[in-house]
């Protein structure tokens, strides 16, 4: 346990922040798993709107530290490729 006042404050602070960033976290990964359940068995536009969240939430994570920018950038990228896979294979199975 920490002895000093500024160490206790420390301890405080980093639990509240702890806190909220695993709500952050945890939010994160039902958005991404939202998406894959619609990918699954859904139409493209509902998927796209799933995506357009995630990627948002995936920022503000990004841009406020709680996860690193590489995660963001690379979660978005996987989602994106999952996304154009599908777009692409709506195109071959259209007639024309």
């Amino acid at each position: 346990m920490p002895h000093t006042r500024s160490a206790k404050k420390s301890l405080r602070k980093n639990r509240k922040r702890r806190l909220a960033n695993r709500g952050v976290k945890k939010s994160l990964k039902t958005q991404i798993k939202q998406v894959l359940a619609v990918a699954e068995s859904g139409a493209l536009e509902d998927l796209k709107k799933e995506y357009n969240l995630a990627a948002k939430k995936l920022d503000k994570a990004a841009a406020r530290r709680v996860i690193h920018p590489n995660l963001a950038a690379r979660k978005k990228s996987q989602l994106a490729k999952m996304i154009h896979g599908k777009e692409h294979a709506a195109k071959a199975a259209a007639p024309g």
